[in-house]
C-alpha cells in the first residue's frame, strides 16, 4: 500500500510499504477513507533530524473496518469508525477518568511501530476502546468532512473551551486563526459563550472564525494586539484566553491578555520548554493554567450528534481537498497558508 513518510525537513515522500497486518487478538485493520494534515505535522516538516528510514505520518482519519481481532467485540467488517489522534484501551484508570491521551497501555500514532494515518490503510490497536463507530454514514456522505474534525480539530477545540469552563455569557479570546483556533471559536460559542475575540490576521480565516461565532477579530501581533485586547475589555483583560498556536508568542499574548482570576487553556502543541510561571506572568493574577492534549475520544460520541444533524458544520476548516499522490504538496501549502487545512479522499 501507500503511505505517506517524512525524511527531514520538507522532505515528504508517499512510499509503498507492506499491507498492515493483525498481530493482536484486540486489533482492528481499517481501510482509510479520508485523512488530512495537521498543523503539528509542519512542526517536524521544519526541524526534524534527517531520518533515513523515514517517519510515517498523520493521525487524523475516519475509515471503514476490513477485519477484526478475535477478541473485538464491539466492531464488524464494513463498519465506517472515526479514530482519535491517540488510540486507547478503554479500560485503565486513565481511561475511565476520561483522559485517554494518558492510557497506560496507549499511544500516539507516530511512534515507533505504529502506521501513520496517511496511508491507504492501516493497524488500529484496541480497537473497541479506540474506533468510534457512526451509524448510517455512507463512506461517500458529504459529512465525512465534519466526521473527519471529530479525529482531532473539532475534539481539540472543544477541549480548550470546556477545560477553561467556558459558560454561558463569558468573555473568551482565542489566540490563533489555525485550524484549532476556529474550532474553538466554535465551542466556545457552542458553550454559550457571549464574546468571543479571535486573535488571527488572515482573513479568509478570521471571517470563518465570525462565522462560528467570533464577535471581534484582533488583527495585530505583540504588543499592539495586546493592547487592542485591552481595549476591547476596558483594560481589565479576558476571563478565558484559549490559546491553540504553541510557540512562546502566543504564550506570552495569553499571560498579557488575561484578567485577574482568569484562566489560560493551552492546547497548541507547545514548541518550548520555559514558559514562565512566575510573579508577573501566572503567580501574580492568581491565574489558572490548563489544558494539555485533547483527550478526543472522550468527545466525539458528545459532538458526533451536531454533525450528524447538520446543526453544525466544522467540516468548513478544509479549503482544500487532495489525492494520497499530492500529499506533499498538501504540505508546502500549508506551510505557505495558501490553505488552511488539507484533507485527503481516498
Amino acid at each position: 500500500m501507500k503511505a505517506t513518510y517524512m525524511y527531514g525537513p520538507g522532505d515528504v515522500r508517499i512510499i509503498d510499504v507492506p499491507d498492515p497486518v493483525l498481530e493482536n487478538s484486540t486489533d482492528a485493520l481499517v481501510r482509510i477513507v479520508r485523512a488530512c494534515v495537521c498543523g503539528s505535522d509542519l512542526h517536524p516538516y521544519h526541524s526534524m533530524d534527517v531520518t533515513p528510514g523515514g517517519v510515517s505520518m498523520g493521525h487524523e482519519f475516519i475509515g471503514v473496518v476490513e477485519e477484526t481481532g478475535s477478541d473485538v467485540r464491539t466492531l464488524a467488517k464494513g463498519d465506517l469508525v472515526i479514530a482519535p489522534f491517540a488510540y486507547s484501551d478503554g479500560t485503565c484508570e486513565f481511561c475511565q477518568d476520561g483522559l485517554y491521551t494518558s492510557c497506560v497501555h496507549g499511544g500516539f500514532w507516530d511512534a515507533p511501530g505504529m502506521g501513520g494515518g496517511q496511508a491507504e490503510a492501516i493497524r488500529v490497536p484496541f480497537a473497541d476502546g479506540t474506533l468510534v463507530k457512526v451509524p448510517g454514514v455512507e463512506e461517500t456522505s458529504p459529512l465525512l468532512s465534519s466526521l473527519l474534525t471529530l479525529s482531532d480539530v473539532y475534539g481539540t477545540g472543544w477541549h480548550a473551551a470546556a477545560s477553561a469552563d467556558v459558560t454561558s455569557g463569558d468573555t473568551v479570546a482565542v489566540i490563533g486563526d489555525g485550524a484549532v483556533g476556529l474550532m474553538a471559536v466554535l465551542a466556545a460559542k457552542q458553550l454559550g459563550a457571549e464574546r468571543i475575540i479571535l486573535m488571527g490576521r488572515h482573513k479568509a480565516r478570521t471571517d470563518l472564525g465570525i462565522e462560528f461565532g467570533a464577535t471581534d477579530v484582533v488583527p495585530e501581533r505583540g504588543e499592539e494586539g495586546i493592547n487592542k485586547v485591552r481595549e476591547l475589555t476596558g483594560g481589565r483583560g479576558v476571563r478565558k484566553v484559549l490559546e491553540a498556536v504553541g510557540h512562546m508568542p502566543a504564550y506570552e499574548q495569553a499571560y498579557r491578555i488575561v484578567r485577574p482570576g482568569g484562566v489560560i487553556s493551552r492546547v497548541g502543541v507547545p514548541q518550548y520548554e520555559d514558559a514562565p510561571i512566575g510573579f508577573s506572568s501566572l503567580f501574580g493574577g492568581n491565574i489558572t493554567l490548563t489544558g494539555g492534549p485533547a483527550p478526543v475520544r472522550g468527545y466525539i460520541e458528545q459532538l458526533m450528534p451536531a454533525i450528524l444533524n447538520g446543526t453544525i458544520n466544522p467540516g468548513k476548516v478544509f479549503d482544500r481537498t487532495v489525492s494520497l499522490d499530492a500529499v506533499p504538496d498538501a504540505y508546502r501549502a500549508m506551510d505557505t497558508r495558501e490553505a488552511l487545512k488539507v484533507m485527503i479522499a481516498f
